[in-house]
């Protein structure tokens, strides 16, 4: 007579080391494939974020012109948009930006320069420093 050993329900719960591998594995695949991508559109939207704050810039300091008749000069830079310069006696009916003065992406603050009339606004990118590629790279106006 053959006889059955049955398993009791307790036993048989639960997974086998091979299965826990595998499924690791697995996983360990996925996110070695999907990370990077991921973190790439992570730093592309760092980048457009700070392109839109600085249109944004753009656009208050053209508001700054309409109403004082110029742009503020480099040494008052973009701290003239949110407090009246000393050298403004008329005109100026800011602030022109909603709260305080914002920093880029990376947490530093945007550059200005006024030069033959010619306004720069500009973030160093994530490494702060000039020039650079990709998510380093710098970002300006376009005009």
């Amino acid at each position: 007579m053959v006889h059955f050993r049955r398993r009791s329900a307790a036993a048989s719960a639960g997974f086998t080391l091979v299965e826990l591998l595998v499924v690791l594995a697995i996983l360990t695949l996925l996110a070695g494939l999907v990370g990077p991508r991921v973190l790439s559109q992570l730093g592309g939207a760092k980048t457009k974020t700070a392109a839109v704050q600085i249109a944004d810039i753009d656009k208050a300091l053209e508001l700054f012109k309409l109403d004082v008749g110029r742009y503020p000069t480099t040494e008052e830079g973009l701290d003239a948009l949110a407090k009246r310069p000393a050298s403004v006696t008329t005109g100026w009916s800011g602030p022109y930006l909603k709260g305080s003065l914002p920093t880029d992406p990376w947490g530093k603050p945007y550059h200005y320069q006024l030069t033959n009339g010619a306004v720069e606004i500009l973030s160093y990118g994530a490494d702060g420093a000039p020039g650079g590629e990709g998510e380093n790279a710098d970002i300006r106006n376009t005009r």
